[in-house]
């Protein structure tokens, strides 16, 4: 029992707690009588000493649990006390239920006296070895405590400070003494306070341990926040009752730091790579912009905005961002940029934004002053820190030069608003590594917008210009390229007018894309072209194009299979380069019509076959053998003629037209055919229907398409005499032309028609063989044929004085627009051909054009 003070002087008794100090040293208590034996005999001296109370009582203490070598001087001890005096020392004794192990305690004898007057002892023993254990554990326990690295503070039941460490008072300031009493709001705020409280109270009630638990605050004197990793644990007494809580705090600010630039690294590899992955997809400049800020907006930044040069948007060819043009910008301005790309992660504030700021709205051209952070970056190719206002929304933004090659092609910035950490310098690292990355994906763009708009320029170049006119056809022509995504094709169309009033109507396709493609198909349609000038029959226009096209793909453009050198080395050479050639293919159809009798041959290199649809009757799709493409070599081409009604539509077209990924060549063949069902139609608005109706915007390949409506001559506009070979069929041609060309009002063109014919039966006459036949056709200009069996060509050539003749073809060419001479099946025809009259008097041959004959 212990009493305690109560109030009004008042004692309150109450039981000692388990877990007393006594319950720890094992204090025990006898007493001896004035003969010297034991006369009390307590409990904690029955468990100490090993013998209980009935047998105790009545014993000598000596003989008891001394040992016998000791037993002389412990009656002298004994005989000392009972005479009294006091008594402290270390005596020796035998551990119960342990053979010859002997323990230590310390007694404490204090003389006292019987009711009858007698000297008796009372004794206090105390077992050394629980003293021991006490002393070591306060001095392991004052180590570990005072002595620890790390904070260790001690919370009473109240939450308030019970105990804490030098290391704990070293970081809050004073002496660990002076913290006694605090509590966890006198170290922390707001929050962080609650939640440190709350964790105490749940550890305190149910006694489960907390680890590792995250504190932030602010230790006094110092700048910048502070983190530690607190462990927090209950205390219990000996007998197990809960006295407070102990925690244990480590300064972990370092390893977050560490944790932090490490995130930020992690984070930053992440961004660089989804970068690499969503950058540059497009070769389009203000799609690549919008890819920048959508990697950045809001993984690096809260605001971000990217200005190109607008001259590197209009397609300039020295772009102003190059470091010549930059130092030679004029003073007060930069050069003229536009706002692209626009993004933030606080789009609700962008007014607020744009207003504080004062930046470009998007689409807008604008120039930075010279001085300004943004035009110095411009100037300089290094980051500029763009400082916020205090005012406004923007806490700081870089001003990154986007710099491909040595050429800045825009600038990038990037925002972070207030309440965001700011940049440091990692940041500006990875800000210039995205603008670096986004440059060189915008300058490939310009590059390939710059040689695509080339291309372009030149496909459409060789494409026929206006609406193709030709006697005996309704022509209507589209093209459609592929949209920006694919690269400029080898499609091409032509209408080529051949002697007679014919017409050599072409459609190809150069496999492959780009650039080369479209000078490939350049030079074929020149080839063609000329070829078609000569006359050739379709076959042979075919098969001399063939030969063209695999002179494309061998060094220097020549024929590849040319005869060997005399040196090796040469031919070593040669044959490297060869082998690194290109192969150039490509489909053709040509077709030659004459609107005299309405047939029209065709000849196809691997094209597509031509449709026609006839009045009245369903299209079909010609049966022309598809031949070899062009640049293969090695087959023949065919031809097949045939007679084409009045009125009907064929149609040359490319693949782009019904082939797409999106249903098979037949489908699109059927879709061609159902929509020339109507050719009645006029063929302009012909094409329109066939490509709406066609799934034309695919935008995988070009599209070319040539629609013709066939209107042959009429019988009255062609005249056709077959004339005996005899003199006087010369006079007789005369007679039938000036006839003719009365009856059609022309009589004009009578005089020279009649000299011109004159001069041509007479050669067939004298050079050629066989039936003479004539034949005059009227359409937008006038055409004179005269046909005979003869192979041998007619050839102009400088008459010499005295020679009498040799002169007619001389005279041909004066006085026509055009003259030549074809090869036909058997034989050949010499032509000429003459504008109609306008109503204007036919000029004269002038004197130097007179004595050119001579």
């Amino acid at each position: 029992m212990s009493e305690i003070p109560g109030t009004a002087g008042e004692i309150v008794w109450q039981s000692s707690p388990p877990g007393s100090i006594y319950d720890y040293i094992r204090v025990a208590s006898f007493s001896i009588g004035p003969d010297g034996l034991i006369e009390q005999w307590s409990r904690r001296a029955a468990g100490l000493f090993g013998i209980a109370a009935d047998r105790a009582v009545g014993m000598d203490p000596v003989e008891a649990f001394m040992p016998a070598e000791l037993r002389t001087d412990g009656r002298r001890r004994v005989g000392e006390i009972l005479d009294g005096k006091e008594w402290t020392g270390l005596v020796p004794f035998r551990i119960p239920g342990e053979d010859g192990v002997h323990g230590l305690a310390e007694i404490y004898v204090m003389p006292s006296g019987t009711a009858s007057g007698e000297r008796a002892a009372l004794c206090i023993v105390v077992d050394v070895r629980a003293l021991r254990h006490i002393e070591t554990d306060l001095a392991a326990s004052q180590a570990i405590f005072g002595q620890s690295p790390f904070g260790f503070v001690l919370f009473g039941t109240d939450l308030s400070v019970v105990r804490a460490n030098q290391r704990f008072a070293t970081v809050f300031g004073g002496r660990a003494e002076d913290h006694r009493g605090r509590t966890v709001e006198d170290y922390l705020s707001g929050p962080e306070a609650d939640r440190l409280t709350a964790t105490i109270e749940r550890v305190l009630e149910t006694g489960t341990s907390v680890t590792d638990l995250q504190v932030i605050g602010t230790a006094p004197g110092e700048p910048g926040s502070r983190h530690w990793s607190m462990n927090l644990y209950r205390v219990h007494s000996g007998s197990g009752r809960p006295i407070g809580v102990a925690g244990l705090a480590t300064d972990v600010t370092r390893r977050h730091i560490a944790a932090r630039e490490a995130a930020s690294a992690r984070r930053n590899l992440a961004l660089l790579n989804e970068a690499s992955a969503r950058i540059g997809n497009s070769l389009d400049l203000e799609t690549t912009a919008r890819e920048l800020l959508d990697v950045a907006v809001p993984g690096f930044c809260d605001l971000a905005s990217v200005d190109l040069y607008q001259g590197l948007l209009t397609g300039d060819d020295a772009p102003p961002g190059s470091w010549d043009s930059l130092r030679q910008e004029s003073v007060g301005t930069s050069a003229e940029l536009r706002r692209v790309a626009l993004a933030s992660a606080v789009s609700d504030a962008l007014p607020d934004i744009a207003a504080d700021t004062g930046s470009p709205e998007l689409g807008s051209v604008h120039r930075f002053s010279f001085n300004s952070p943004c035009a110095i970056a411009l100037r300089t190719g290094h980051v500029e820190d763009v400082p916020g206002d205090d005012r406004g929304f923007v806490q700081s933004t870089l001003a990154v030069p986007m710099v491909a090659h040595d050429t800045v092609v825009g600038l990038v910035q990037f925002s972070r608003t207030k309440g965001s950490e700011p940049f440091g310098e990692r940041d500006r690292a990875l800000a210039t590594e995205l603008a670096a990355r986004a440059a060189v994906c915008i300058d490939n763009a310009r590059l390939y917008r710059r040689e695509h708009e080339r291309a372009l320029i030149l496909q459409r170049s060789l494409l026929p210009p206006g609406d193709p006119v030709a006697a005996g056809l309704d022509i209507a022509c589209r093209y459609l390229p592929g949209n920006t995504a694919t690269e400029v094709g080898g499609d091409w169309f032509d209408v080529i007018e051949l002697p007679g009033h014919r017409t050599a109507l072409v459609v190809g396709d150069v496999m492959g894309r780009g650039l080369r493609a479209a000078v490939a198909m350049g030079e074929l349609r020149t080839a063609v072209r000329t070829l078609a000038l000569l006359d050739l029959e379709p076959a042979e226009v075919l098969s001399a194009l063939d030969e063209v096209a695999r002179g494309l793909g061998s060094p220097g453009g020549g024929n590849a299979s040319g005869g060997g050198s005399q040196w090796p080395s040469r031919a070593a050479h040669k044959s490297r380069e060869a082998d690194l050639s290109e192969v150039y293919l490509a489909t053709c159809v040509y077709a030659v019509y004459d609107p005299v009798t309405r047939r029209c041959t065709f000849a196809n290199a691997g094209h597509l076959p031509p449709a026609v649809a006839e009045p009245g009757e369903a299209a079909l799709l010609l049966d022309v053998p598809p031949g070899m493409p062009l640049g293969v070599g090695g087959e023949p081409f065919e031809e097949v003629e045939i007679e084409l009604k009045e009125g009907s539509v064929l149609a040359l077209y490319t693949d782009g037209l019904v082939e797409s990924r999106d249903h098979p060549l037949d489908e699109g063949l059927d879709a061609l055919r159902g929509a020339l069902v109507d050719p009645h139609r006029p063929v302009e608005d012909l094409c329109d229907h066939v490509l709406t109706t066609l799934d034309t915007r695919h935008g995988e390949d070009d599209i070319a398409l040539l629609v013709a409506r066939i209107q042959g001559l009429r019988a009255d506009a062609v005249g056709d005499w077959r004339l005996p070979r005899e003199p006087r069929s010369v006079g007789r041609a005369r007679e039938l032309a000036r006839g003719r060309l009365l009856a059609w009002g022309l009589d004009d063109l009578v005089d020279t028609t009649e000299l011109l014919v004159s001069e041509l039966v007479t050669n067939a006459l004298r050079y050629g063989e066989g039936e003479i036949r004539l034949r005059l056709l009227r359409d937008r200009t006038l055409v004179c044929e005269v046909w005979d069996s003869g192979l041998v060509q007619p050839r102009r050539r400088r008459a010499r004085d005295t020679d009498e003749g040799g002169r007619g073809l001389q005279l041909v060419g004066l006085l026509s627009v055009a003259w030549g001479s074809r090869r036909m099946p058997r034989g050949k025809t010499v032509w000429f051909e003459l504008d109609l009259p306008d109503g204007e008097p036919t000029a004269e041959l002038t004197v130097e054009q007179l004595l050119s004959m001579y």
